[in-house]
């Protein structure tokens, strides 16, 4: 992986460039670039020059030209949104020629590759910033397994609907997979067929926490688990070393918890004691929230059970159909839109 960084005079809070050859084929290369932002950005252009020769054919996820050795590309909307600290993989693209790393790599006009632009003055570090930077985006991390992630697609939805209702915010998480309506916010932590017990044993929980730190986590979380027969106790343990590893990340975080959707799976799945089992989990996630809500990082219960139709609202009594996903969405609504005001 090839890395271009640096902080530099002309841009208090610096910036970072991630620019990776990730397929290389003699004739031709790809390339994918990451953004890390010092202070949060809403809206992203970025500069470089080529090496001489080199030329991109195709790219995704980006408004861009090329002008001899000179590119220039800049966000498509739905990815303008990089939180302070985060680092975002904001596109990619198709070339050919030098596979070198690009020099004076700049976004929104400041350079990135270590170089100090001879045009501004370098800042006293004495001095105290008069800019207030301002709050940027609310970051929000959807956390579960495939009904958060894929086929679960509720994340579309609910994003329109924050949006709609006037919020800017960020979905964060390492994948990335798009959801209806077109042009939502794709990042999530919904990975299929985890358990929460086994995500929280072997550190992929607090990975995903570190990585894309959230303002605000959403968990439906411990489908698997139940479906495991893993007892209640032991997936709030795991909720609760989630908890505590995001708060001690970000002091002033959210949480949402959700009591999960109804499990009746078709019987050639087997697990005939599923629907109690969730009901079972259910029942004492309320009183696990309100023992670890504290006003500085208050636990939200979001009811995601009750009037819950697995015939109509699944499409195998356990994954949500269309149906499902506008339901999910509504009721992730309810609960953030209070929160986000």
């Amino acid at each position: 992986m090839t890395i271009a960084s640096a902080n530099q005079a002309s841009a208090e809070a610096g910036c970072e460039v991630d620019y990776s050859i990730v397929g290389d084929w003699g004739g031709g290369f790809q390339a994918d670039v990451a953004i890390t932002a010092g202070e949060a950005i809403d809206g992203w252009e970025v500069q470089w020059d080529f090496p001489s020769g080199t030329t991109v054919s195709s790219a995704w996820n980006v408004d861009w030209s090329q002008s001899g050795t000179a590119f220039s590309g800049s966000d498509v909307g739905w990815n303008a949104a990089i939180g302070s600290g985060q680092t975002r993989q904001v596109f990619g693209f198709i070339g050919a020629g030098d596979t070198t790393v690009p020099e004076a790599i700049r976004i929104n006009g400041d350079l990135c590759d270590g170089q100090i632009d001879p045009t501004e003055s370098p800042t006293d570090p004495t001095e105290t910033p008069t800019d207030d930077p301002g709050t940027g985006p609310v970051s929000i991390m959807p956390m579960g397994d495939s009904i958060t992630g894929s086929p679960g697609c509720w994340r579309g939805g609910l994003w329109e609907q924050l949006t709609d209702a006037g919020h800017e915010v960020d979905f964060v998480g390492s994948l990335s997979q798009a959801c209806n309506p077109a042009g939502s916010d794709p990042d999530h932590e919904g990975h299929g067929g985890f358990l929460v017990t086994q995500s929280v044993a072997n550190g992929d929980t607090r990975s995903w926490l570190e990585q894309n730190t959230p303002d605000v986590l959403m968990m439906h979380f411990g489908t698997n688990d139940v479906w495991s027969a893993v007892p209640p106790a032991q997936i709030l343990d795991a909720f609760t070393t989630i908890v505590e590893d995001l708060r001690e990340l970000n002091p002033d975080a959210i949480i949402l918890v959700a009591q999960i959707i109804p499990l009746h799976p078709d019987e050639s799945f087997g697990c005939s004691d599923c629907p109690q089992r969730v009901i079972d989990l259910n029942a004492q996630i309320p009183g696990w929230a309100a023992g670890l809500s504290t006003e500085q990082s208050p636990i939200a219960v979001v009811d995601q059970w009750t009037g819950w139709v697995p015939e109509e609202d699944t499409y195998d009594g356990v994954h949500p159909d269309e149906d499902g996903n506008v339901k999910m969405a509504a009721n992730w609504f309810e609960a953030l839109d209070p929160i986000l005001d």
